[in-house]
């Protein structure tokens, strides 16, 4: 997969280019996290209780599809079959940022997804009290 020109620095960044890809919990799309990134999230789940079934399913699902991945000179990453399988990837995918992470989605799903997504009306009494402050 090719990163877009305009994130690659970003990415390259503190991790050297170094990154890791697994599967999201919620989406049938993948994450992508720089190293530095990466190890902060596994380092907050590994220190949760296991005896939680909640936790060992997150656990298996993040941790136990993780995948080392290293951007290349041409800003490419090699992103595993099983987990171009998993989030339906073919041929074009679509980097999708969410702060401290990227969602990687098969292209024809993200649109779908967007879609789905602008048609649902925003219900602003649903929205948590940190959000009060945003304005759009």
């Amino acid at each position: 997969m090719s990163i877009p020109t305009k994130l690659r620095d970003a990415l390259r960044g503190e991790s050297e280019g170094q990154l890791v890809v697994t599967i999201s919990p919620t989406d049938r799309c993948l994450l992508l996290y720089k190293l530095a990134d990466w190890e902060e999230v596994e380092k907050k789940l590994t220190s949760l209780p296991t005896l939680n079934a909640q936790v060992r399913q997150l656990k298996r699902v993040l941790i136990g599809n993780a995948d080392d991945c290293v951007m290349d000179g041409s800003g490419r990453i090699l992103v595993p079959t099983q987990l171009r399988e998993f989030a339906n990837i073919d041929r074009k995918a679509v980097l999708v940022g969410q702060g401290d992470k990227y969602e990687i989605w098969d292209e024809a799903h993200w649109v779908a997804q967007r879609e789905s997504l602008l048609a649902v009306e925003l219900d602003e009494s649903a929205l948590p009290v940190e959000l009060e402050s945003l304005s759009f």
